[in-house]
């Protein structure tokens, strides 16, 4: 799925995305400041989290719940040294729970990224807009 969007637009883009019903665990490739995290907000929104939403640079891991109890995790690895700090959080139990995980930065631990996961791009066009890939 490839699709061109301006940043007021994202709320349509993050339904569009479930709907395509991708793997649980998405990863998430962008530059700094393309908008990662406001579409992980907008993609939690959708699957039904009312709560505040906030980027996890300094705990690494959020946890949410949506309206139909079902957990949302978000994860940005940007300040990890090693794989093995993951490991130390206990990654494994988070990525094979069944919930979802949307991970920025999973460049970060490449030997970890359970085999069944989507990822999606997005990069900045130079009108301003973003291009989005989901594979």
């Amino acid at each position: 799925m490839n699709i061109i969007f301006s940043i007021d637009e994202l709320e349509e883009v993050a339904q569009k995305i479930i709907t395509k019903n991708p793997k649980k665990v998405i990863l998430f490739h962008g530059e700094m400041g393309v908008g990662k995290t406001t579409l992980i907000k907008k993609l939690c929104k959708t699957l039904g989290v009312t709560g505040a939403t906030s980027s996890p640079t300094f705990s690494l891991v959020n946890e949410y719940e949506a309206s139909n109890n079902q957990l949302v995790y978000h994860f940005d690895f940007y300040r990890l040294n090693t794989e093995f700090e993951a490991l130390d959080m206990g990654i494994d139990d988070y990525l094979y729970s069944g919930n979802w995980c949307f991970i920025e930065w999973a460049e970060k631990i490449p030997n970890l990224i359970p085999e069944a996961h989507s990822v999606i791009t997005i990069s900045l066009l130079p009108d301003g807009k973003r291009s989005l890939t989901l594979s």
